[in-house]
Parts: structure tokens; C-alpha cells; sequence
């Protein structure tokens, strides 16, 4: 069996870290090429001693000179490069097949845009390169003979539901699927009174209650907005309408998302939640492998249970909705001031309800433009202008 080289966008994060996991039960099958991550020098230089890759990428310059020395009593080193140039050529080199874009955010997009047009199988866990990009980068997929795997969990659920001859964006009305139902955990406000969220702290919006993820994304499921941007996400994978993704909330976490088809059947795929059983579904996609995940014992879950999100209590949600409708740039602004949003809250400078009030006033100011036929430079213009405008918002709010 020859080996799968992979490159590993985001390795030091939860993802990345998860993915080493499930590589490092399979030697015989995987090798790591290229590792990146943005800042974390300690974190990447112990990585690299355990997986020996051919390069190291640091995006920040800084972070690359302090892995330089940290990797110098290394026997044989990898190359370390940094910057976006770099995360870029390491996702399309020649021996590499699988890239997992596991960046978080839309600082994602460029290296994985070069994956699909380098006609590598993307292992998809950056959902903003579709909220961002999703009509360029489905088309770089399409015209490069790359292959796009879902790794969101719930993503990821639907694919497992579908036939197997399915590909990315071929439509659900080809499958007889009627509607996508994405669940969600509701994080840890799911029971919390509206008016008790706006004294929420980051220590207690970042405490998910079943997953285990960076503060960012931590975040984004507490407000909903991460479930708003698999919607949007699920219309591009799937080519599913915004009508037809419906979000359930679920908090167990067992039952990962289901599609509904028009003969009346509903399949849902069920695990304990754990990221490896995607990242270990896609690695070795369409064989299945081991990925280190306890099976599931339905006898210990014994109940579960589900109930329509509630767009009041989480207005991101909705305003998510109201992006993936319109359409065009509304996407991008939507990430691009969430991402502003969250970033004040976590060093608070506004509350828990400011978020959806900076990306809603942002979505005002900024007038929807049609995308279809851009390329990424006019996609990261309208991404910075849409970051400019939210900071402005943000001011707002302290005066």
C-alpha cells in the first residue's frame, strides 16, 4: 500500500492535533509532510520531533525564527518557512495528497485555495473558506479534479447519509433529499433566560459542555453563529437552499445531523463526540479505520432529545440565516465582523450580546454585492472592508 503524505494546515490546534492522533495509529498508511500553525513555536517544535515532517510553517515570521532555534539540536530538521506564501506552496506540493485545512478563521482561505487548485483531496474543516469564498473555491474544486471531504461533524453526519456515488454541490433534489437537519448542542446557554446573557463572561462562553475546541470556535457555538456558518457551509458542500438546512438543537451530541428524504426515511449518523471519527471517516475515505474513539453505547445515552433553535435567544443564528439568503457579499461581512466581534469580547472590550449587534449593524452599513465572477483579491478587499466597518461599530459601542 503506498502511503498517504498529507499536509496539516493548523496543526497545533484541536483539529490538528486530533488529526496526529488518528495518523500516528496508522503509520504504515500516512506520513506527514508539511506541518503549519501560526504562533505556537514550543507547540509545533514537539510536534515535529514525534512526526518528522519535511517542512514547518510558521505564519507568523517571528514564530519561525524562534522554531529555528528550537528545532536546531534536531538531527535532521525539517525546512522551516514562514508566511502565507509558504502555507500555500506547502499545500500543493507534489508528494503531498490529502491537505486538512484546519486553519480556523478566514486567514484559512488562501492555503486552501491553493490545495484545490493544486487537484488535492481537501479535507475540509475551515468552514469560512466557503462562507467566504464558496463559489470560488467550489469552482477551483471542480476544475482541478480536487476532491472536498467534510470534516465538521455535522458536514460530515449528511455526507456519511448520502448516497455513495455523492459529490460536493451535485444538488439535493438529484438525492430525493427534502431537507439537511443539522443539530446542534445549543453550548452552554442553551437554558439560560435572554436576559441573563449579557453578563456572560469568555471563561464561561468558552466551558462548552461536549466539546472540546478553541476559544474562537468555543464562542462562535455559544452564540450560535458557528451553527449559522454550517448552514451556510451546507448550501455550498450539498447545493442545498437555505429553506431546506434546518438546525435542531440536540444535547447529547450523539445523533451528529440527519437528511430527510422525499420516500419519508430519515438517516442520521450517530458517535460519541469526538472529532478523530470524522478526521479518521476522511482520511481514509471510502475505506473506514480505526480512530481511537470509544463506540457508542445506546444503552448508557438511553434518551434523546430535540427542539427547534430559538433564533430570539440567538440572534447570530438568524442574522446567519439573512446571509446565506442574500447571498453575495453578505457572507463574508457576516465572518468577517463576527470574527472582529469575538475577538473584542474575548479581551473584553464588549459583552456577550454586543456580538450580534456589531455584525448586524455591519450588515447594514455594507451594501450586498454580487460575487459570482471574483477572484480572491476582491474577496479578501470586501473581507478587510467588512473588518474596518465592524471595528468602527465596535467604537460605537464604547461612546
Amino acid at each position: 500500500m503506498r502511503m498517504i503524505g498529507i499536509t496539516l494546515l493548523g496543526s497545533t490546534g484541536s483539529i490538528g492535533v486530533s488529526t496526529l492522533d488518528v495518523v500516528e495509529r496508522h503509520r504504515e498508511r500516512f506520513r506527514i509532510v508539511a506541518l503549519t500553525a501560526n504562533q505556537d513555536a514550543e507547540g509545533m517544535a514537539a510536534q515535529c520531533r514525534r512526526h518528522r515532517p519535511e517542512y514547518a510553517v510558521m505564519a507568523d515570521p517571528v514564530a519561525a525564527s524562534r522554531l529555528r532555534l528550537l528545532l536546531s539540536g534536531m538531527a535532521r530538521p525539517p525546512e522551516v518557512l514562514a508566511g502565507t506564501a509558504a502555507l500555500e506552496s506547502v499545500a500543493a506540493l507534489p508528494q503531498v495528497d490529502s491537505v486538512m485545512a484546519a486553519i480556523v478563521g478566514a486567514a484559512g482561505l488562501l492555503p486552501t485555495l491553493a490545495a484545490a487548485r493544486a487537484g488535492k483531496r481537501l479535507l475540509l474543516a475551515n468552514k469560512e473558506a466557503l462562507v467566504v469564498a464558496g463559489s470560488l473555491l467550489m469552482r477551483a474544486v471542480a476544475d482541478n479534479g480536487a476532491e472536498i471531504l467534510p470534516i465538521d461533524s455535522e458536514h460530515n453526519a449528511v455526507f456519511q447519509c448520502f448516497p455513495g456515488d455523492f459529490r460536493p454541490g451535485c444538488g439535493l433534489e438529484k438525492l430525493g433529499v427534502e431537507r439537511i437537519l443539522l443539530t446542534a448542542s445549543g453550548g452552554p446557554f442553551r437554558d439560560t433566560p435572554p436576559e441573563g446573557l449579557a453578563q456572560v463572561t469568555p471563561e464561561e462562553a468558552c466551558a462548552h459542555p461536549n466539546w472540546d475546541m478553541g476559544r474562537k470556535i468555543s464562542v462562535d457555538s455559544a452564540t450560535m453563529m458557528n451553527k449559522g456558518l454550517e448552514v451556510i457551509e451546507a448550501c455550498w458542500l450539498f447545493g442545498a437552499r437555505p429553506e431546506q438546512v434546518r438546525v435542531l438543537v440536540h444535547p447529547q451530541s450523539v445523533i451528529h445531523s440527519l437528511v430527510q428524504y422525499r420516500d419519508g426515511s430519515v438517516l442520521a449518523q450517530l458517535g460519541n463526540p469526538d472529532m478523530r471519527t470524522p478526521i479518521a471517516h476522511a482520511l481514509a475515505w471510502p475505506e473506514r479505520i480505526t480512530s481511537g474513539v470509544a463506540a457508542l453505547d445506546l444503552l448508557e445515552v438511553q434518551k434523546l432529545d430535540f427542539r427547534l433553535a430559538d433564533r430570539e435567544r440567538f440572534p447570530c443564528l438568524d442574522l446567519a440565516y439573512e446571509a446565506a439568503t442574500e447571498g453575495g457579499t453578505y457572507p463574508v461581512i457576516l465572518n468577517a465582523a463576527n470574527e472582529v466581534a469575538v475577538a473584542a469580547f474575548l479581551t473584553q472590550r464588549i459583552g456577550f450580546m454586543d456580538i450580534p449587534a456589531v455584525v448586524g449593524k455591519t450588515l447594514q452599513r455594507l451594501p450586498r454585492e454580487g460575487v459570482e465572477d471574483w477572484e480572491v483579491g476582491q474577496l479578501l478587499e470586501a473581507d478587510r472592508r467588512a473588518r474596518r466597518v465592524a471595528e468602527q461599530n465596535l467604537a460605537g459601542l464604547a461612546e
